[in-house]
């Protein structure tokens, strides 16, 4: 089904058991509150709402949990349920734009939208905005927190294998996966990056040659291969200073305009079929603050501009 134009899935994903940080569960709930509803109506798009995901936990199973993977057993129940939904919305031809919730719904939303495009015969790309390259596994994680193994896990990596249980898993190649304004990645992570050849545009890329030169490039690669983009976006991509409300700060991060101008580009180029906005967590935030500087950002991304409006539709993807 080709994708339909001028139609967003709202899909909320209150999980922060993958964080050390308690309080991204109640992100979905401040972007709403933020207008996120409104101003994405503004720009002519029909908004379905579809709430925010319930999950049951699953009983138990006869399956090992891996030792150094905490709260593994209710993030595997998130995992499979997020990936079951992305699926189905992804079918639904409009583009899907999960709230979080920490970086872990990621492990479903990214295979859902992989598995439904791998049936398109297309390849799905993924644009890692974050300020981590959340490339752990189980044996090399310091922390054990299963937020900063979600990219690990989207590329095959070993140690989840059975995360996704009956979910059919559909891993990325590592050359499809984009890290993109990283500036804190720990000593195995790194190795494990090295071996698999990942492409990484960290700080000192950014500050050298700008967004603008380093968006063209992953762009010109998606389109290259006619692949799709998923544009997962950690709101600690952003500086501390601009976006108070992550329970991972790590300063240097990107400017106002930086950030802007990466989702302009990418709403421009037609690539962009779904979003991830995850780690917002109104419970560090200052009155709102990094959860209206959100919202605004996700308008660049859907087309919003100060001087005109750019057509909704060019933010969708184009038949091959």
């Amino acid at each position: 089904m080709q994708q339909q134009s001028g139609r967003v899935a709202l899909l909320g994903v209150p999980v922060d058991l993958g964080a050390a940080q308690r309080g991204t569960l109640m992100g979905p709930a401040a972007l709403r509150t933020a207008g996120l509803v409104p101003m994405l109506e503004t720009l002519g798009l029909l908004v379905e709402d579809h709430g925010d995901l319930m999950v049951v936990a699953e009983g138990e199973t006869t399956e090992r949990p891996p030792s150094n993977a905490r709260q593994y057993r209710e993030i595997q129940s998130w995992a499979r349920a997020v990936s079951a939904r992305a699926y189905q919305l992804a079918h639904s031809g409009a583009i899907p734009l999960f709230l979080g919730g920490d970086h872990t719904l990621s492990m479903g939303s990214v295979n859902g939208m992989a598995r439904y495009w791998q049936q398109q015969g297309r390849e799905l790309f993924l644009l890692w905005l974050d300020a981590h390259a959340d490339y752990n596994t189980p044996s090399t994680t310091i922390t054990g927190n299963m937020h900063g193994m979600s990219a690990a896990f989207l590329c095959g990596e070993p140690g989840l294998d059975q995360l996704l249980g009956d979910e059919p898993r559909v891993p990325l190649a590592p050359q499809r996966l984009q890290l993109f304004g990283v500036r804190s990645i720990d000593r195995q992570e790194r190795q494990l990056l090295q071996q698999r050849g990942i492409a990484i545009a960290d700080m000192r890329q950014i500050d050298e040659f700008g967004v603008g030169v380093l968006v063209r490039q992953i762009i010109e690669r998606v389109q290259a291969c006619g692949g799709v983009l998923h544009v997962s976006f950690d709101v600690d991509f952003l500086d501390p200073q601009l976006a108070p409300g992550v329970g991972t700060m790590v300063p240097g991060g990107a400017t106002y305009r930086e950030a802007h101008l990466v989702l302009e580009l990418l709403h421009d180029s037609g690539l962009v079929g779904s979003v991830d906005i995850v780690e917002l967590n109104p419970f560090l935030d200052e009155r709102g603050r990094t959860a209206c500087t959100v919202v605004e950002l996700i308008g660049s991304l859907f087309g919003q501009r100060i001087t005109g409006w750019a057509t909704p539709s060019a933010m969708l993807p184009q038949p091959r």
